[in-house]
């Protein structure tokens, strides 16, 4: 998966405005215009596409843990330069203090069914003999588990809400 898709993804998934983005990529310690924003949400054919390099996406992912989870002991965690699937998953799973189960269930959404150990295994350091890289398709589908947990929640919300007019 590259990089502006998995930024795209995100921003449908959490329902994020343009000001929100902003916010969040200040949090993660580097300004950006509108317009960054707009280029990198962009589809390849536009000729205002821009790239977002792992950088950038470094730098939301933190602003995502720093605006749920607050910063810690006051700092701005120092964005990676290089980024992979497991990077990723890790980022989101700090940012939304997400359980194992939780991380089995949000896939289990996206009809995949992944064993307590093969997940164990994504999360292992790289020298670790079972070890298991996090391929983009596995990414692909919690990122579309994600949207439609997060999709059911906010329908949830919704119908307890109109209730209380």
């Amino acid at each position: 998966m590259d990089n502006n898709d998995i930024l795209r993804r995100l921003r449908f998934t959490l329902n994020l405005s343009d000001d929100a983005m902003i916010d969040i990529y200040a949090k993660g310690g580097e300004p950006v215009s509108r317009a960054e924003i707009s280029n990198w949400l962009k589809k390849e054919e536009d000729e205002d596409f821009d790239v977002v390099v792992d950088e950038n996406l470094a730098v939301f992912l933190n602003g995502l843990i720093v605006n749920h989870r607050g910063k810690k002991d006051g700092q701005i965690p120092v964005a990676e330069t290089e980024l992979d699937n497991t990077i990723i998953l890790r980022k989101l799973k700090i940012a939304f203090n997400f359980t194992s189960k939780e991380l089995l269930y949000i896939w289990k959404k996206a009809d995949v069914v992944i064993s307590e150990t093969e997940l164990s295994a994504f999360f292992r350091k790289r020298t670790h003999p079972k070890f298991k890289y996090l391929n983009d398709q596995y990414l692909r589908k919690f990122l579309k588990g994600f949207q439609i947990q997060r999709k059911t929640q906010r329908e949830k919300e919704a119908y307890r809400n109109s209730f209380k007019d």
